[in-house]
């Protein structure tokens, strides 16, 4: 998936929400839940279909990475997660382990 470039990750979260990826992941228990709701998925269980990096507009280490994912049972959603030294080491070790199917920027 190709999505435009944008300077904000609010900007690209906009894009990719009218493209259908609706829902906010976060990390939980060693899974991606999906916000709100009791659907928790496995690292075998997501697809990476895009990716971007960010860095912050007056700190350039304030860095993040924002992930649009896709589940096997469809559902399709973001999660946006620190990179560098304040990244989530657990959420590191997951993604590592997910396919990736990107087009990375």
């Amino acid at each position: 998936m190709k999505v435009p470039e944008t300077k904000h990750e609010t900007d690209r979260i906009r894009v990719l929400e009218s493209e259908g990826y609706t829902h906010s992941f976060v990390m939980e228990s060693g899974q991606l839940k999906i916000c709100g709701s009791e659907n928790s998925y496995t690292d075998e269980q997501v697809t990476i279909v895009s990716q971007a990096r960010y860095e912050g507009m007056s700190n350039p280490s304030d860095a993040s990475i924002l992930y649009a994912i896709e589940t096997n049972d469809g559902q399709k959603g973001t999660i946006l997660v620190p990179y560098g030294p304040t990244a989530d080491t657990d959420m590191v070790e997951f993604l590592k382990n997910v396919v990736k199917n990107t087009d990375s920027e």
